[in-house]
């Protein structure tokens, strides 16, 4: 069985060498991730993966536990001179290790910022399928860096590629990808998904950052 930190490596080479083509526009191009450009997630994936539990700790208590601070101060810390540079630095870095290097957490914040850049770019990525049904079943089952279970309580999951099923409730179906990245909060993904608890997440997203 192929470790999460493997993948991790893996999905990180991956979305270096989608990014090595990006044109100096597309750098500066909006991505899913709220106000942050192309440059912003890749220079925040790459500080994350800089952080120790403790240094996350240091760092966020430094912001008043405000998460907004905390990541635009270690975002702008981790930035390069140029995209070139950032990403020479994000290319080098190692697994997001919080809460640890085998957790899906890490693995899942990778997967879905590298989509929050490669969707609005049009650029087409298959996660891993291990890794990606780790993502899944932890998002479902906990609140860590986002509020994923408590995005979809009350509702039945269905992956219609994968042999994900989560939940009890109005059915919400579609591409395993799709199901990450709505319970991520992330309302672009909604509509890949069908089913009468689509409604219900789409209320519940509107208002996630």
């Amino acid at each position: 069985m192929t470790s999460l930190s493997e993948i991790q490596d893996r999905e990180r080479s991956a979305l270096v060498d989608d990014l090595r083509a990006l044109t100096s526009e597309q750098w500066r191009s909006p991505t899913l991730c709220d106000t942050w450009d192309v440059e912003d997630v890749v220079a925040h994936l790459g500080a994350a993966s800089m952080l120790s539990t403790w240094g996350w700790i240091r760092s966020i208590v430094g912001a008043r536990f405000d998460s907004d601070v905390h990541n635009r101060r270690r975002l702008e810390e981790f930035r390069g001179a140029t995209p070139a540079a950032t990403l020479e630095r994000f290319a080098e870095t190692g697994p997001i290790g919080l809460p640890s290097r085998e957790s899906p957490a890490g693995l899942g914040e990778l997967v879905v910022h590298a989509e929050d850049i490669r969707r609005p770019l049009g650029i087409r990525h298959e996660p891993d399928a291990e890794g990606l049904l780790a993502v899944a079943r932890f998002f479902a089952a906990k609140d860590f860096a986002v509020n994923s279970r408590s995005l979809v309580k009350g509702l039945r999951l269905i992956a219609t590629d994968a042999d994900f099923r989560s939940g009890s409730g109005p059915e919400v179906g579609g591409p395993l990808l799709s199901l990450v990245m709505a319970m991520a909060g992330r309302p672009a993904v909604l509509d890949d998904l069908s089913g009468d608890g689509v409604p219900v997440l789409s209320r519940r997203t509107a208002g996630v950052r």
